[in-house]
């Protein structure tokens, strides 16, 4: 099973709420941290879209660029509880 991609922010407080998701569930995942500046996240924006955090990929579930706090939890908790 491949880890979750999580894409987050230092000090954001909807991305330690995905993370405390993840935690307790015991997902397995990475982690990347993004540059402050919308402008400088290339990567999320390539993978989403959109240059929002918390954003996920999930692999093994065909989940590419997932955001929004809320979705994302709602997700983990229907698929990985």
């Amino acid at each position: 099973m491949a880890p979750i991609q999580l894409y987050e922010l230092q000090g954001c407080p909807f991305c330690a709420k995905v993370k405390g998701k993840l935690d307790e569930l015991g997902v397995e995942y990475d982690s990347h941290m993004v540059p402050a500046s919308h402008a400088e996240r290339t990567e999320v924006k390539e993978i989403s879209g959109q240059t929002e955090v918390p954003m996920i990929v999930d692999p093994d579930h065909g989940v590419e660029g997932m955001a929004e706090s809320d979705d994302i939890v709602a997700y983990l908790e229907e698929t990985y509880a």
